[in-house]
């Protein structure tokens, strides 16, 4: 099989990993708090069952993703990340006690640490001017399983039947059926992943060069000035994520792709550049944790993946008992919401796609932050205190939900884009645990957090918008 399919049939696995754990996220979400409290569960069991799953994640990813970072291997990580997610759904299906479902969600949390090596992966194996653009086709992937999930549940809602000692209802389904798809997928992996050596630099340059042939051919451009320039522009990038400092002076005509690549090198990481001689060498020979993420431009990437993270956490931890307490919504509604909010995202994902590669992603995060603020002062002023009849309480709830969701993928994408060209390429599988730990943190404190504020939505709400004009500063 030649390299070409082999890195399809790689990427098309990658893309069932990202959809399955979209799909699972979807069908439990809109049930475990019903489920909860079946099990004579407190309120705030609700918050811990949902910070469960992050707090495993968060500790799993750096682990995983040191660990594909020095043996440059992802697919035995995937493999058995997956167990995980199986035994952990199991657990799940089973639900004797509220205290085995948060057991349940602690074991399949692990797995979600494998994304770590699988963005290190996708950072090895991409130009960067290509990045934003692979990184947004695997999160789609994600918000595509988002939109089935719940269509999914509309079917799993009507089990009613004993396997064994086991009960099969709405509840419990959602875990058999999730443990069958991680098995399947564990099938796909063996059969389908390979582990692809790293992109070469020339082939990098080669492509990065071909590329912007094309583009300035079709505004015009002379075929000798892109000849004398576009050297110059791929070596920044791809010198530039490793943390040189490019001293020679910019071309006069420059491309989008290849002006949102230079936007993105002003700061460069401060990590050692590596040599062609020492490449067998430990990724981490020379690394110094305070010098590769202790700078302003990390600190601030990571910020935004904490914020936003936690602001939509909490407010998807804040909707299920919201449309219960003001519209008596039932599994069936709190779906298709869910689905209805998937293709938002999926439709935002594929325009950040096609933008990206038009503007820096810098704007791109701009973009996003001011959406989110827009969707936090909203929030606060309608959503803590719904005001009007039914047909105006509906209308606000929708108008909050629809731009909290639009703001989503602008800044998803952005963040992890420059995060990966600002870190050192050689350790990108750590870093990136790094980074999805911070995101695991928010996504423990924020069910937390709003689950022990549901009845003071101005506290709630006001801390959040606070984090989110910190972050926009």
């Amino acid at each position: 099989m030649d390299n070409r399919r082999k890195r399809k049939l790689t990427y098309f696995t990658i893309g069932l990993l990202f959809l399955l754990s979209g799909v699972e996220y979807a069908v439990i979400l809109p049930t475990i708090w019903r489920y909860l409290q079946t099990l004579e569960a407190a309120p705030y069991f609700l918050g811990l069952a949902l910070s469960a799953f992050s707090l495993s994640g968060l500790l799993s990813g750096p682990l995983f993703g040191h660990w594909s970072d020095r043996t440059g291997a992802t697919k035995k990580i995937i493999l058995f990340a997956n167990f995980f997610e199986i035994i952990g759904n199991f657990m799940y299906f089973m639900g004797f006690s509220k205290w085995l479902l948060l057991s349940s969600r602690l074991v399949a949390g692990i797995g979600t640490g494998a994304g770590s090596s699988i963005f290190g992966f996708l950072t090895r194996s991409t130009a960067p001017e290509d990045r934003a653009t692979v990184f947004a086709a695997v999160m789609a992937c994600r918000q595509a399983g988002l939109l089935i999930g719940p269509a999914f549940n509309i079917f799993l809602r009507l089990c009613d039947f004993h396997l064994g000692p086991f009960v099969v209802n709405k509840y419990t389904a959602p875990g058999l059926f999730m443990c069958l798809l991680w098995i399947l997928l564990q099938l796909a992996v063996v059969f389908m992943y390979w582990d692809l050596p790293p992109l070469e630099k020339g082939k990098a340059k080669e492509n990065s060069k071909s590329r912007s042939r094309e583009e300035e051919s079709e505004q015009g451009l002379v075929e000798e000035d892109n000849e004398e320039e576009k050297p110059l522009m791929v070596s920044q990038e791809l010198v530039g994520s490793y943390g040189s400092v490019v001293t020679s002076s910019p071309p006069t005509h420059r491309t989008p792709a290849a002006s949102n690549a230079t936007l993105n090198h002003i700061s460069p990481p401060l990590s050692p550049v590596p040599s062609e001689s020492h490449e067998s060498s430990s990724p981490f020979k020379n690394f110094s944790i305070s010098r590769e993420f202790l700078r302003e431009e990390v600190v601030v990437l990571l910020a935004a993946q904490f914020i936003t993270l936690f602001n939509q956490t909490a407010l998807e931890t804040m909707v299920t008992p919201l449309t219960q307490k003001y519209f008596s919504y039932g599994e069936l509604e709190n779906s298709v919401m869910y689905c209805l909010c998937g293709v938002e995202v999926i439709a935002g994902f594929l325009f950040v796609r096609w933008l990206s590669r038009r503007v820096a992603e810098r704007v791109v995060l701009a973009i996003g932050l001011t959406i989110c603020n827009i969707s936090g002062v909203w929030c606060l002023i309608f959503l803590a205190k719904p005001l009007g009849g039914f047909p105006w309480q509906l209308t606000e709830f929708i108008i909050g939900v629809f731009l909290q969701v639009l703001g989503l993928p602008f800044v998803a994408v952005a963040q992890v884009s420059l995060f990966s060209k600002v870190t050192a390429e050689k350790t990108q599988g750590f870093s990136q645990g790094v980074r999805r730990s911070v995101g695991g943190l928010a996504t423990i404190l924020g069910p937390l957090w709003a689950g022990g504020l549901t009845e003071n939505m101005y506290i709630m709400m006001g801390v959040m918008m606070a984090l989110l004009a910190l972050l926009t500063v």
